[in-house]
């Protein structure tokens, strides 16, 4: 097996936004978004050094304050994994080294997703890797969320703001949504900014189409994770309920620290699939009455709310 090599993670925010201006600085729950960002990018064991790159001085000064490691850069970039390259050269990447891009607007990120990203590049073959979900047919009629199609060998055939692959026949296909998430190799994000705008790059506003049109694969990681970015100012509205919910399991967690024998060794059932509970069960209410037939009602970022107000944080082993 293939040593893995050095991954470094980026996360490009500029102050400017057509559709969101100050985005980076939104407020959640009282934190600018880029540092709830870079605190769940700081989960990944495989990152070894994580940085902001922006060209706002706003941003910048907001980051020193709350010890976020930032690299300046020029604020004349045409996308965001331009703005990632000047960071890379201004750490001194090696050549050999991945740069993760990780896009400022997901504050709601899970580390796994990036460990999941990262893993392909094993492989010496591996260039690039992104990351995308099974959709709903009524999920691919937003526009913001990009579509994604691949081939057998996962390389990315193309990538749309329509639903694709498109069913002549009534049927309805598997759908996958994109997630923009990245990894290179740093010599091919060099040549990404050195080959500059493409053709269907400028039709559907998908920079990740450049590498395509140029015949530079793509690796696309299925991941059973989600997470919700922010494209409009009352996404944020959203967002901080779900981290609401997650800031109260951890405090709950702390709180009502109990170890729960139960489940320990019983099969329970987690979206059709046989699973061992495998870490900490505690009850938000302090009961420690006996769980005999576990329902789950509600699953909420790697966490399992159960009957009987349990909750259940979990490693499932398939059975």
């Amino acid at each position: 097996m293939n040593k893995l090599p050095i991954f470094y993670g980026i996360i490009p925010a500029r102050y400017g936004s057509m559709r969101f201006q100050g985005k980076p600085l939104a407020r959640i729950l009282g934190k600018p978004m880029f540092w709830h960002v870079y605190e769940r990018a700081r989960k990944c064991p495989e990152l070894s050094q994580i940085v902001l790159a922006t060209d706002d001085e706003r941003i910048a000064s907001s980051a020193k304050s709350l010890n976020v490691p930032v690299v300046m850069t020029r604020n004349d970039h045409i996308s965001g994994t331009d703005r990632v390259l000047e960071a890379a050269e201004k750490l001194c990447v090696p050549e050999n080294a991945v740069v993760v891009n990780i896009q400022g607007d997901e504050p709601t990120l899970e580390p796994a997703m990036l460990s999941e990203l990262v893993q392909p590049f094993e492989s010496p073959g591996i260039h690039v890797t992104t990351l995308a979900r099974k959709i709903h047919p009524k999920e691919a009629e937003n526009s913001d969320l990009v579509k994604v199609v691949f081939a057998k060998d996962h390389k990315a055939l193309y990538f749309s703001r329509s639903p694709v692959p498109a069913s002549r026949n009534g049927k309805e296909d598997e759908l996958y949504g994109h997630i923009g998430l990245y990894a290179f190799r740093m010599k091919i994000l060099r040549q990404f900014v050195i080959l500059g705008p493409s053709r269907l790059e400028a039709v559907e506003k998908l920079e990740q189409l450049r590498l395509l049109e140029n015949g530079i694969p793509i690796h696309v990681v299925i991941t059973k994770h989600r997470t919700i970015s922010v494209d409009r100012s009352e996404d944020i509205k959203t967002v901080n309920k779900i981290l609401q919910g997650i800031d109260r399991l951890s405090k709950a967690f702390s709180q009502y620290f109990i170890l729960c024998k139960c489940l320990g060794n019983r099969p329970i059932t987690v979206f059709g699939r046989l699973c061992r509970i495998s870490s900490i069960i505690f009850s938000t209410a302090g009961s420690s009455s006996r769980l005999t037939e576990p329902k789950i009602i509600k699953y909420v970022s790697g966490a399992i709310i159960v009957s009987r107000g349990f909750v259940v944080l979990y490693r499932p082993s398939v059975l």
